[in-house]
Formats: structure tokens, C-alpha cells, sequence
């Protein structure tokens, strides 16, 4: 019984203040009638803290005047006009790993290139250089991206283009694709 009585008194304090919260400031309802409102049964106007000449105003969006959106100019992403210069510790790096590849420990080779080419991300040299070690691994797939990646890294060194389109027409042969190998070639002969 006790149990009962203090749920029902919850229930009860609950629907008093459910009905409190139906009332506007003052005990009004904050109902409207659905034809309009008489001029007793308006909502009060809220107070008035300055004067509206004190206000801000404040400009939507939609007010302010479009300014013209000007574009950056943009410039193709995959080629850049010139090839980073290496640094001293990439070359380092890049001879020792020549020096590993002539030793025949291709795997030690690719881990100095790697570092290599952490140093130097945007050196075509470091990435022809990983396309070699990767083919003397029998991995040409990995070769012909290494090589793609360098050739849009040369920029306008044609020598270094030359190398690098000579590298993928070897590669694509190797991997019986003529056709792709004869149109790197033809490349590498047009620079």
C-alpha cells in the first residue's frame, strides 16, 4: 500500500508540472485559438532591454552583397617543371644502395631506397632508382608504378625523362605488354 502511495504522488507532481510548463509568463495559456486571437488572449510583448537605434544591426547573408569568387588558378597535379635536387643524405643513401644491388642483396637495397625516398619524396631519381631494385626482385607491377611515379616527378629534365621512359619500355616488355612497351619508347625517342 505504502508502495502505491508514493507512486501515485510521483505520478501527481508530474502532471503538475507538465501543466505548469502549459502556461505562458503570468498563468496564461500559451495556447492560441485556431480563428485568431482576441485583444484580450494576445501574447504579451516581450520586455525591451535598449532601444532598437542602440541595437547592432546585423547583416544576414542573404543582405550582403555577392563578392565574385575567383578561382585559383590551378595547374595539372600529376607533372612538376623541375625534379627536387637530392640531398646529401639521399645520394648517401641511394650509393649505398648501388652498392648492395651490385653485392646481389636486392632486399637491403630496397630498405636503403626506402629511406631514400622518405628524405626525398619528390626526387624522380630515388624512384627510378626503387623501380630498378624492384625488378631485379621479379616484382614488375611494382616496377611500372615506381616508374610512373618518377616520370611525373621529372619535370622538364629530359634526360631524366628519357631514362625513365627507356625504364617503363623495358619493364612493359617484360611484362608482355608491346604495345606499351613500343609507346614508351617512342617517347623516350620524341624528348
Amino acid at each position: 500500500m505504502k508502495m502505491n502511495t508514493f507512486r501515485y504522488a510521483g505520478l501527481l507532481a508530474l502532471a503538475l508540472t507538465l501543466a505548469g510548463c502549459a502556461s505562458g509568463p503570468g498563468g496564461g495559456s500559451i495556447y492560441v485559438p485556431a480563428g485568431g486571437a482576441s485583444s484580450d488572449d494576445e501574447a504579451p510583448e516581450p520586455p525591451r532591454t535598449t532601444e532598437e537605434s542602440d541595437e547592432p544591426r546585423v547583416e544576414r547573408k542573404s543582405e550582403q552583397p555577392e563578392e565574385p569568387v575567383v578561382e585559383p588558378e590551378r595547374s595539372s597535379p600529376s607533372y612538376q617543371e623541375e625534379g627536387d635536387v637530392l640531398s646529401p643524405a639521399a645520394k648517401s643513401l641511394i650509393q649505398r644502395a648501388d652498392s648492395l644491388m651490385a653485392e646481389g642483396d636486392t632486399e637491403a637495397a630496397v630498405a636503403q631506397l626506402e629511406r631514400a625516398q622518405r628524405i626525398a619524396p619528390r626526387s624522380a631519381a630515388v624512384y627510378f632508382k626503387l623501380s630498378e631494385a624492384y625488378v631485379a626482385l621479379d616484382q614488375l607491377g611494382s616496377a611500372e608504378q615506381f616508374t610512373l611515379k618518377g616520370l611525373s616527378l621529372a619535370g622538364s629534365d629530359a634526360a631524366l625523362q628519357r631514362s625513365g621512359w627507356l625504364l617503363l619500355a623495358d619493364i612493359r616488355r617484360a611484362r608482355g605488354n608491346v604495345a606499351g612497351a613500343d609507346q614508351a619508347e617512342e617517347r623516350a625517342a620524341s624528348l
